[in-house]
């Protein structure tokens, strides 16, 4: 039989084994004290690195700054602070790393004929006015279907303002000041 025969049986089975021994070492892994990044698993609360402090995947600070954020890009008090101010839409999808979050259409009760979705972009390291973008769309129901209609600019501002509020108190109250 040729090497290369050989290779391609032993392929699957060798990407099997990579594939249980990475997860084998992803359950051994306890977070190190120090530092600040999201655990969805603890309520959202903001925990320690990663990796220690200053570590890869810090994910709100731990290093001197308290506001520095990950080295993957996302600050662990503007990623809380954009899921608390938008919790009150169902979440569609939360990635951490990419500090993206899209909700689902949400419909207040109060008007039974409009809809929105939001999708917040957390943008930098920093907790910074610059750091989180806000895109909100809506719909209106005409004839049956629902229609996209205007948003206006203010509302798309006021969130992006309440999530850098959050944000900010989330820092104060993590450092005790």
């Amino acid at each position: 039989m040729s090497l290369s025969r050989r290779l391609v049986r032993l392929h699957p089975a060798l990407s099997l084994l990579a594939g249980a021994a990475l997860l084998a070492g992803c359950s051994q892994f306890k977070p190190a004290p120090g530092g600040n990044y999201y655990d969805p698993r603890e309520g959202g609360a903001v925990r320690g690195s990663l990796l220690g402090s200053g570590g890869l995947f810090s994910l709100g600070g731990g290093s001197s700054k308290q506001d520095q954020g990950a080295a993957l890009g996302v600050n662990a008090y503007l990623w809380r602070g954009a899921l608390d101010t938008l919790s009150f839409m169902p979440l569609a999808s939360a990635d951490p790393f990419g500090g993206v979050i899209i909700t689902d259409w949400y419909q207040p009760p109060s008007s039974s004929a409009e809809r929105f979705k939001a999708t917040a972009y957390i943008l930098g390291r920093q907790l910074r006015a610059d750091g989180v973008k806000v895109s909100i769309f809506r719909q209106v129901q005409q004839g049956g279907q629902w229609v996209d209609a205007g948003v206006d600019p203010a509302t798309v501002s006021d969130i992006e303002n309440r999530i850098l509020e959050r944000a900010r108190q989330l820092r104060t109250q993590s450092t005790g000041g």
